[in-house]
């Protein structure tokens, strides 16, 4: 392959390939095992069990990719939240407690929860 630009194009190409395969790989997790670390970690103290109740961050309904979601966990932006290597939580893992938190359902719109309708303005 003489021409530099198609072997930059072939090299783009490939890279972007491993990428896919990589995302899919690691949002394929199991999220009964994930519900299993989700506990042994401690997740729910700050997210709490339905990953929307705690002091920590809303996880549902979950914005980020998993790939994006591995990212965060190995390097927080705040200081509440430990980081965790993949020596401590190897990526698959990780894939487990995705899939998990997947799997946990968006709380309902205030409109529909007929108890809090005496709080409406008449």
């Amino acid at each position: 392959m003489s021409n530099p630009i198609l072997r930059v194009l072939m090299m783009a190409f490939a890279a972007l390939v491993a990428a896919n395969a990589l995302e899919a790989q690691s949002s394929t997790g199991e999220a009964k095992a994930g519900k299993d670390l989700f506990v042994k970690y401690s997740c729910y103290a700050c997210h709490g069990f339905s990953g929307q109740n705690g002091p920590g961050a809303r996880l549902v309904p979950m914005k980020m990719t998993s790939t994006g979601f591995i990212n965060y966990v190995r390097s927080p932006r705040t200081r509440q939240m430990p980081s965790y290597s993949a020596k401590v939580l190897p990526d698959g893992q990780l894939g487990d407690i995705y899939a998990y938190i997947k799997t946990l359902p968006d709380s309902p719109p205030a409109s529909s929860i007929s108890a809090l309708d005496q709080f409406k303005e008449h």
